[in-house]
Formats: structure tokens, sequence, C-alpha cells
């Protein structure tokens, strides 16, 4: 699976988290690396750095800076489904490596 070029808009998130659905990533893929910037809601700015394996798993890191003005610094594991459409969603489990270390989850649509 390549994620090069393709945009992704979270539909679902836990409380703990800062993406909503204003936030958008913008990923490019190159061989197995994965990068993002995104930023929307209550991300001012963000960037992420993964790797993909071959079943298109994501394993990540982020770093992003909100509304508050706080960086904010996490890791995420991302797991791909293939709608009918033919449109990605991606099932995250993600955890925050600051603030209170809270865990959570989320789901991203490409749109």
């Amino acid at each position: 699976m390549n994620y090069n070029n393709k945009k992704f808009r979270p539909v679902q998130n836990s409380e703990n988290g800062e993406t909503t659905e204003e936030t958008i990533f913008e990923y490019k893929q190159t061989g197995n690396i994965l990068t993002s910037k995104y930023k929307g809601g209550q991300i001012v700015e963000g960037h992420l750095m993964g790797l993909v394996d071959k079943n298109g798993n994501i394993e990540m890191r982020y770093h992003q800076v909100n509304g508050k003005g706080e960086l904010m610094t996490g890791i995420c594991h991302s797991k791909p489904e293939l709608n009918e459409n033919g449109k990605i969603r991606l099932y995250e489990n993600w955890k925050w490596t600051s603030g209170d270390m809270s865990s959570g989850k989320s789901i991203l649509e490409e749109l």
C-alpha cells in the first residue's frame, strides 16, 4: 500500500486527542518512509514520520503545536482498511509522549 499524495481527515478521536474533522493530513511516501504535514482545528502545525510495513501498517512518531502554544509529541500505530469505494480508512492507536502521557484511538479516512 502506498500513501503518497493522499490526504486524510479524522472522523473519530478519543476525547484526549487534539485532531478533529478540521485537521487535514497530507501524506508523502518514498519507499517505506512516510511523512506528513498536518494542521487545522486545534492544530496550528504538525508533522509525523513513520515506517510502512508490507501490509500497509504504519508505525509513526508525531509532534505538533496546538492552539494553546504547546508542543505535543506522541507515537501512533495505524492499521489500514480499504472501503468499498476504494478509499483507505486508518484505525489508529496512539499515545502521548508529552503532557499527561495518556493514550487513545482515532479513525482517519482518505479524502
